[in-house]
C-alpha cells in the first residue's frame, strides 16, 4: 500500500472528507487529492500536521512506500518533454494538471447517493471574458439533470460581456473535452490564464481567439507561429448553435 493510499484509508476511517482534512492541514482540497493519488507528497511542515491530525505514526505512513517505483518509458518521455519547456510552458503545464486534478477531486469527493452523474461547476469570479477551471479555484458539484447537456464534463460561470449575446455575463456554460474546430467556442489556457473564446486557425497556422461581442475586439488573442506563447484547450463549450465567425 502506498503512502497516498494510507492517508486516504486513515482519513476515511476517521470519518473525514477531503475538505475536512484540507482545512485541518491548511491546504487546498486539490492538494489533499494529490497526496492521496501519490501525485505529490506533503511538504515537511504539512507532513508534521498530517501526523497529528490523522493520529498516525511516521513509520506506518511510509511503510512499503519505498523504494520509489521506476518510471515507465512513457513517464520518462513526458518528464523529458516537461524539462524542455520554457518557464511559461511549465506554468501552463502546472495549470492544466491542477485543473484536471481538481475536476477529478470534485467527482471523487461528492459521490451521489444514486447513479446520478455529478460534474464540477467552477464559480469564482474572474475578469471580463475569463473562465476559471484553474488549480485552487472554488467549485460546486452539480448533478447533471435534463437541463444540462449529456456530454458535459464540467461547467464554468462566465463573467463579463466579451462573449455576449451568445454567452451573457454571469451565465453558466457546459464544457466537454472534445477538440475544437474552427468556429467552436472553447475554454483555453493562454500563458497560464483562462479564457472563453471562439477558435479559428487559418491556412498559415495562425490561431485567433475571438470575442463574440465585437465591441470587445480588444480582448481578442492572436497566436502567430513560433511566437513562443503557450496555448491549451480545456474543452469545447456546448452551445445550441455554432456562432458565426467575425467578418472583419
Amino acid at each position: 500500500m502506498s503512502m497516498g493510499e494510507r492517508i486516504r484509508e486513515r482519513r476515511e476511517a476517521l470519518g473525514m472528507t477531503r475538505a475536512d482534512l484540507a482545512d485541518a492541514l491548511g491546504v487546498s482540497r486539490s492538494a489533499v487529492g494529490n497526496y492521496e493519488l501519490d501525485i505529490s507528497a506533503p511538504k515537511e511542515e504539512v507532513l508534521l500536521r498530517l501526523f497529528r491530525v490523522l493520529d498516525m505514526e511516521p513509520n506506518f505512513l511510509f511503510q512499503d512506500s519505498f523504494p520509489i517505483p521506476t518510471a515507465s518509458p512513457e513517464e520518462r518521455k513526458l518528464m523529458e518533454r516537461y524539462r524542455s519547456l520554457s518557464r511559461a510552458g511549465r506554468e501552463t503545464a502546472h495549470t492544466m494538471l491542477g485543473a484536471l486534478c481538481a475536476m477529478q477531486d470534485a467527482l471523487l469527493e461528492e459521490e451521489p447517493a444514486s447513479e446520478s452523474r455529478v460534474i464540477p461547476l467552477y464559480t469564482s469570479p474572474a475578469a471580463a471574458g475569463y473562465a476559471s477551471p484553474v488549480v485552487g479555484e472554488d467549485f460546486t458539484p452539480i448533478v447533471v439533470t435534463a437541463e444540462v447537456p449529456a456530454a458535459a464534463e464540467f461547467a464554468v460561470r462566465i463573467r463579463g460581456d466579451s462573449m455576449e449575446p451568445h454567452i451573457a455575463d454571469g451565465s453558466i456554460v457546459y464544457v466537454n473535452h472534445d477538440r475544437v474546430s474552427n468556429g467552436d467556442v472553447g475554454i483555453f489556457c493562454v500563458d497560464g490564464e483562462m479564457l472563453c473564446k471562439q477558435y479559428y486557425r487559418d491556412k498559415m497556422g495562425i490561431v485567433y481567439l475571438f470575442s463574440l461581442n465585437r465591441r470587445r475586439a480588444d480582448a481578442d488573442v492572436v497566436f502567430y507561429k513560433d511566437s513562443g506563447r503557450n496555448l491549451f484547450c480545456f474543452g469545447r463549450v456546448l452551445l445550441p448553435l455554432r456562432p458565426p465567425l467575425p467578418k472583419e
